[in-house]
């Protein structure tokens, strides 16, 4: 079995930081890409940032790019994705994903390209 645990989210206040974390059970992540995505009520999942299996390249989308850094700690198995800056816009169910691809150098941005989800993570933001 693979499976991915998110956790961290919460209520925040705008302006506010959190971490949230994805653990990975079943086997190791180690040297595979892996992703965060998030869907706020009503709309699209999209793409938030993505590491790839070394964790020496990254790419986030342009409406968290300066305020989310993503990160990986292979020893412990576990992707995070600290945010800080925090808005109501940022308020949304947060996902992370893997692409069993091993040494995968890119980092995806679209849906398809993840083989596995963790079930998510509420984040609210507050005005």
């Amino acid at each position: 079995q693979v499976q991915l645990a998110e956790s961290g989210g919460g209520l925040v206040q705008a302006g506010g930081s959190l971490r949230l974390s994805c653990a990975a059970s079943g086997r190791t992540f180690s040297m595979y890409p892996m992703g965060w995505f998030r869907q706020a009520p009503g709309k699209e999942r999209e793409f938030v940032a993505a590491i790839n299996w070394k964790g020496d390249r990254t790419d986030y989308a342009g409406s968290v790019k300066g305020r989310f850094t993503i990160s990986r700690d292979n020893a412990k198995n576990t992707l995070y994705l600290q945010m800080n800056s925090l808005t109501p816009e940022d308020t949304a169910v947060y996902y992370c994903a893997v692409k069993l691809v091993r040494y995968y150098i890119g980092t995806p941005r679209y849906t398809g390209a993840y083989d596995y989800w963790g079930q998510g993570t509420l984040v609210t933001v507050s005005s």
